[in-house]
């Protein structure tokens, strides 16, 4: 007696091989049975017209804050995401001095655009190691699994304290002082280590991240922990010294894979993207990958599925006007005030006359980006779209509101600030900033195909004021599979962030449709899966408001063996639990 049977739908199985007609069959949580599955099932699934497909594997999230408060994890588990990994870019909440929580909010506030305040509230703290840290949140019933990885950042501010910034190198006791920690938290079952490099990443009070600057000693010195392990994996985001000039790539490179060597060959992954300033930084480092990976290395190339941007909004993070006088005077008011003041003729015209304010920091990348994007209006205009009801990700340039400007007669300032006003203000604008060099997603196919692509990039939980980009797995089989002229076969994309993504960080018991495999699945309309418009939401702690895009044609989502969505909507099941990896599950 099978558990659950789910029948008559096209199994996508993972494994690259071509859609299939048949059944699934479940059993205490496991598939037992693909294809013909006879004997009767308790329950039953009526998949005929819909695929089936393994639940996805989203490897760079950052809910370590969420975790600790919200049992669903959305927007991820409305996307078919049924596994996420934690703890990216080197920023994180542990381990963490008692005392010292704060300047861990801040961290991450700054880094990851999610409201201190909410942070300060819903995080229940009361751990200081790692392992402590797991044990809190891995007493949490979820919805869909997760694993956690060591961040740099917390690792450097625990050991050095006040030293622990970016200008001041480590010594060799904290950097084997780092060694230990990072070795204790893999034995109880972490999932890798992530550092992050990027002059853009900074604090909410503008600094520099903790481990922006370090050398390869602390690096290589901290990956040592690895050695004699059998799981763990390295997460490294760099912008490669780009402003510094490209003599400074190959070094820098060869920084990462120092790390990599020293932590015995473990896998790693680089967040790889087009810049504008370095429009072909992206080749050199998937031709720098290719090189380590014949030297013996495990390196993969982490890309996004579509360009990487943000949203702008009257109740967004940024929008153009927040650095005007007279905007800044209304800016306290509610949205439905806000929109009334702003339609009046003489608040408008008084606006669009005005000089902005040098937009005062929270020290997070929106300030400067206000005052970057107000002073070269007519270049950036021309890569700035409304998002619809339906969002288009790849939209046409005739549709910039540059061109709707030029169309109407008006100035490009003019078209932005109507925009915003409509649908009450919710309205929200589309500015692709990386991948979108050439105004198409050319880029983002080449990097997709690229046999060390791995996908990622979704930053689910963070930047919740100006991106919602948790809805790329919907993306990657809506625009990728289906809709784009020149696009990948459905069982291609399926596998890459299923089977490919889990087994990048050590998941051999997910990600396939194949008997004896975690009951991880989706069912899903593919001719109807479209992605809704991004709303936002105050339903974060202290009141706090993120972006949520939900989306239409899943069916159902399982976590092992039970139904945690339902036609889209959650049920309420929470099977979803922390895998700590180098234990038998």
């Amino acid at each position: 007696m099978f558990d659950l049977k789910i029948v008559g739908g096209t199994v996508v199985d993972g494994r690259g091989g071509a859609p299939v007609v048949g059944d699934v069959a479940i059993a205490e949580g496991r598939i037992v049975a693909v294809g013909d599955c006879p004997g009767p099932a308790r329950r039953t699934l009526d998949a005929r017209g819909a695929h089936v497909l393994p639940g996805f594997v989203d490897v760079h999230t950052h809910y370590d804050g969420q975790v600790s408060w919200d049992e669903e994890l959305t927007p991820s588990s409305l996307h078919g995401v049924t596994t996420c990994v934690m703890g990216s870019c080197g920023v994180g909440f542990a381990p963490v001095r008692p005392g010292r929580e704060g300047a861990l909010v801040e961290l991450m506030e700054g880094v990851e655009d999610i409201p201190g305040s909410a942070l300060a509230e819903g995080i229940p703290w009361g751990w200081e190691s790692f392992a402590d840290y797991m044990d809190a949140v891995g007493a949490i019933p979820h919805a869909i699994d997760f694993l956690l990885q060591v961040p740099h950042d917390p690792l450097r501010m625990y050991v050095m304290g006040e030293r622990a910034v970016a200008s001041q190198a480590a010594t060799d006791d904290e950097i084997a002082a780092m060694r230990d920690l990072l070795r204790a938290a893999l034995e109880a079952g972490a999932a890798g280590f992530s550092t992050g490099r990027s002059d853009n990443h900074r604090t909410a009070r503008g600094s520099a991240t903790p481990a922006s600057e370090v050398d390869a000693r602390e690096l290589a010195g901290i990956a040592g922990a690895f050695r004699g392990l059998g799981h763990g994996v390295l997460q490294a985001v760099s912008d490669f010294d780009m402003m510094a000039g490209p003599e400074r790539f190959d070094p820098e490179f060869d920084l990462l894979e120092a790390m990599a060597e020293a932590s015995g060959g473990r896998p790693m992954s680089i967040s790889t993207m087009q810049r504008d300033h370095a429009p072909d930084q992206w080749r050199k480092i998937l031709a720098r990958t290719e090189r380590a990976v014949a030297r013996g290395l495990d390196v993969r190339c982490q890309v996004g599925a579509r360009g990487i941007g943000v949203l702008l909004g009257l109740e967004a993070t940024f929008h153009p006007f927040m650095g005007l006088p007279s905007y800044k005077a209304i800016a306290s008011l509610s949205l439905a005030e806000r929109v009334a003041r702003m339609k009046s003729p003489e608040l408008r015209a008084r606006i669009l006359s005005e000089k902005s304010d040098k937009v005062a920091g929270d020290g997070t990348p929106v300030p400067p980006l206000a005052d970057f994007f107000l002073a070269n209006l007519d270049m950036l205009s021309m890569r700035l779209y409304p998002m619809g009801e339906r969002p288009l990700y790849e939209p046409k340039m005739d549709t910039c509101l540059a061109a709707e400007a030029l169309r109407a007669g008006v100035p490009v300032l003019e078209r932005i600030y109507d925009a915003l006003l409509e649908d009450g203000g919710k309205a929200l604008l589309y500015f692709p900033i990386y991948n979108y060099t050439g105004l198409n997603l050319d880029v983002v196919r080449e990097m997709l195909l690229h046999p060390r692509a791995l996908v990622g990039l979704g930053d689910a939980g963070a930047h919740v004021g100006t991106v919602c980009d948790a809805s790329m797995p919907t993306f990657l089989l809506t625009h990728w599979a289906r809709d784009r002229q020149d696009g990948i076969p459905l069982e291609r994309v399926v596998s890459m962030q299923a089977r490919d993504t889990a087994r990048f960080v050590g998941l051999t018991d997910r990600g396939t449709l194949e008997p004896g495999m975690r009951a991880d699945v989706n069912v899903l309309d593919v001719g109807r899966l479209s992605l809704l418009r991004p709303v936002m939401q105050r339903d974060l702690p202290a009141g706090g408001r993120r972006l949520v895009q939900r989306a239409e044609g899943y069916v159902a989502t399982l976590v092992a063996g039970e139904l945690v969505a339902d036609r889209g909507e959650l049920t309420g099941a929470r099977p979803g639990r922390l895998v700590r990896m180098g234990r038998r599950a």
